[in-house]
């Protein structure tokens, strides 16, 4: 567990094909059910402090308390997502942690010498951060607020790996202004 924020609570993989992650996964891994959403609703994205429009697909899943996000990039905005694409990279991009006390948390980081590279928002008191320190793949570490209806429907999706035996192992993302 990590002594400054916490246990690591998601794995973030970028894929190239996201359907056939999630039938990877459920299938050969037994992760699942998937909640897929072919366009996240991300609000005030900034890369490098420039705002942009990403059309991101991504999938979540829980294997016990560890969520599994599979992320697809759908256009060629910049974003971490992109660069880990354009070094010929697949696979664990990040790692997440999440938190209710985001701009404390936030502040902490910064004083450590993080450096917020990407971040935005997905519904009310969702804000995330990935912070542009990254010594090889896969360790770039993103600060994922959970305060508002992303970290009600984290909880959903946790509820809903627990005893899941297979079936429907594909489902759609809730809409976050119904949590």
């Amino acid at each position: 567990m990590s002594t400054f924020l916490g246990p690591i609570r998601q794995l973030g993989y970028v894929v190239d094909d996201i359907e056939a992650g999630m039938t990877y996964w459920s299938e050969t891994m037994g992760v699942g059910p998937w909640f897929y959403n072919p366009q996240v609703p991300i609000e005030d994205y900034r890369f490098d402090g420039e705002s942009h429009q990403p059309h991101n697909s991504v999938a979540l899943a829980n294997s016990g308390p560890m969520q599994v996000e599979l992320i697809q990039c759908r256009n060629d905005v910049p974003s971490m997502y992109r660069d880990y694409i354009q070094k010929g990279l697949r696979g664990l991009q990040h790692v997440a942690f999440w938190t209710r006390d985001y701009d404390a948390d936030l502040q902490m980081m910064l004083d450590r010498g993080f450096t917020v590279k990407m971040s935005g928002c997905v519904g009310q008191n969702g804000r995330f951060a990935y912070f542009a320190e990254e010594h090889h793949p896969g360790t770039c570490i993103e600060l994922s607020e959970v305060l508002g209806p992303k970290g009600t429907m984290f909880d959903m999706i946790r509820d809903a790996s627990e005893g899941w035996d297979g079936s429907d192992p594909v489902r759609p993302f809730p809409d976050l202004s119904k949590l």
